[in-house]
């Protein structure tokens, strides 16, 4: 495919993304159209249970009780099953019903979608509760905050079983502005990579992932891969990924791969422009080597590739999020796999908001409460959090012998504990051995912790040049990091993409993060 028509697919892409919409304050009357009983949209990929009932912000403290919207993203299947939602729901809903006063509205949207129906089903004050995560495009964590799009719950917290569900750590890990925003679900809380291969392809050639030291290292396997006929020899999974596997040089502090563009360098401690260091170089131009040697399809570039692309055998490597137990890795992509380290594992600003919740600003104080409430029984009730998690039992799981939890892979409902609750409290897969939470605790203890941690940036003096050069990102950065150049081009192209940053305002951008930075330092 030309590299023109690969750029006019991804900037018609970027053209039509929904950005997100500012939700209010908290003081507002926290009514949505769901509260109005009114048909919401159902299109392929969300499910709207038909049955809202009344979401007015009734008190909690007065014993009644208070409905809330709670909506999530769906990574396991590529369209919910709206029926089998609602099954879910009013299971919910029964079992917390003489626990807590709070029933909730369940809302599935596929990960494809979920961006653009979260946009605006926020605009539209349709949600209470709903699923993030640093890395998250315009809804992400870095994006709420500075949209007074989420509630303060700062006051909300202490003495409740929520609070008490995790160690202090993790809330002041999370906060923003000295304030409590979100609801970290309690996993991997640290950030490290893997490389990961399927099993089948891996035992056929002999691989030996644990003599991959560099990237470079895997162009032998690859070329098997090639020579196996697999589409995807290396599947980047349509992401940019200088961001995760050069993580042990660069501290990505904004925890968003459209903004990799800058980084504090781990051996100066210092900000740096990411697009004119040697390392960029060398990882695009391998990444144009790959491309030109069929390693890397065009269907990642143009992002053709799906979330669920990873459970064909169409693949050779991936890339994998370090965990305390990897065989989740097995069940997500429903086959043998066999992996190895790549990165140290990194604590630092955003690691915690890898995977979290938050209130809306739309809600009322009644709303919110119920939410702490929900939340609390969720991160301390092993049942809730797995028919949360799983679905119903007989139906979508099943617990053996030893209380582990089998999967039926029926296409219906299927999550993952990391985007569902904490670890300490869902129950552990038939794959993973017992005291699974305590593995969690003692990844998280393990890791190396960046001397960046707790810095967060304020874009608001730069905001427009900021998302400017985020759009210069989707042009030329997302491209080079998915092979979208050959080789020969890669040079010429990064010498285009730092123009095209600096005629955005990219310097500007630089200097003000540079600036915040150092004073941070200075004040720490």
């Amino acid at each position: 495919m030309k590299i023109k028509k690969l750029l006019a697919l991804i900037l018609a892409g970027a053209m039509t993304a929904t950005l997100l919409v500012g939700c209010g304050d908290n003081s507002n009357d926290g009514q949505s159209s769901s509260n109005n009983n009114e048909t919401q949209q159902s299109d392929a990929g969300t499910t709207t249970p038909s049955d809202t009932g009344s979401n007015d912000g009734g008190s909690a403290a007065s014993g009644d009780v208070v409905t809330i919207n709670v909506t999530r993203n769906t990574f396991n299947l590529a369209t919910p099953d709206s029926a089998q939602v609602q099954k879910v729901q009013d299971a919910i809903n029964d079992y917390i019903k003489d626990k807590i006063n709070v029933q909730i509205v369940l809302t599935d949207i596929g990960s494809g979608e979920y961006i653009e129906k979260s946009n605006l089903a926020l605009a539209n004050n349709e949600i209470n509760l709903f699923w993030t995560a640093s890395w998250e495009s315009t809804i992400g964590t870095n994006d709420l905050v500075p949209a007074g799009a989420v509630y303060d719950i700062t006051d909300l917290l202490p003495g409740t079983p929520l609070y008490e569900s995790m160690d202090a750590g993790q809330w002041e890990a999370t906060k923003y502005n000295g304030k409590n925003y979100f609801i970290p679900v309690y996993k991997d809380n640290v950030e490290g990579y893997d490389i990961i291969a399927r099993k089948e392809i891996a035992d056929k050639y002999g691989w030996d992932l644990s003599t991959v030291k560099t990237l470079a290292d895997l162009e032998p396997m690859l070329a098997d891969a090639k020579a196996e006929g697999l589409k995807y020899p290396y599947l980047t999974q349509k992401t940019a990924m200088f961001y995760r596997w050069y993580i042990d040089s660069f501290d990505f502090f904004t925890a968003d791969a459209k903004s990799n563009w800058v980084a504090v360098d781990r051996a100066t401690d210092t900000v740096v422009d990411v697009v004119l260091t040697d390392e960029y170089k060398e990882f695009c131009t391998l990444m144009g080597k790959w491309a030109d040697a069929g390693y890397i399809s065009e269907d990642d570039v143009t992002k053709v590739t799906g979330d669920t692309t990873t459970q064909s055998q169409d693949w050779a490597f991936t890339w994998w999020t370090d965990l305390p137990v990897n065989d989740e890795a097995e069940s997500r992509y429903g086959q043998e796999v066999v992996l190895s380290p790549y990165t140290s594992r990194w604590a630092h600003s955003t690691s915690a908001l890898g995977s979290c919740y938050c209130v809306t600003s739309n809600s009322t104080p009644e709303q919110a409460q119920a939410c702490i409430d929900f939340m609390g029984l969720l991160y301390t009730d092993t049942k809730l959090a797995d028919i949360y998690t799983f679905g119903i039992e007989g139906e979508d799981f099943n617990y053996d012998a030893n209380g582990h939890v089998e999967q039926t892979d029926n296409g219906k409902y299927n999550h993952s504990m990391w985007e569902s609750a904490s670890a300490t409290v869902v129950s552990p897969m038939y794959n993973q051995p017992d005291g699974f939470g305590d593995l969690y605790k003692d990844f998280n203890g393990g890791a190396k912790t960046s001397s960046a941690a707790g810095f967060r940036f304020d874009k608001s003096p730069v905001d427009a040049q900021y998302t400017a050069c985020q759009n210069v990102f989707d042009t030329y950065g997302f491209t080079l990091e998915n092979g979208g150049y050959p080789e020969s081009g890669v040079a010429a192209a990064i010498e285009e993409y730092q123009a095209a940053l600096d005629e955005a305002g990219y310097q500007d951008v630089l200097a003000e993060f540079s600036k915040q930075y150092e004073d941070w330092k200075a004040n720490k």
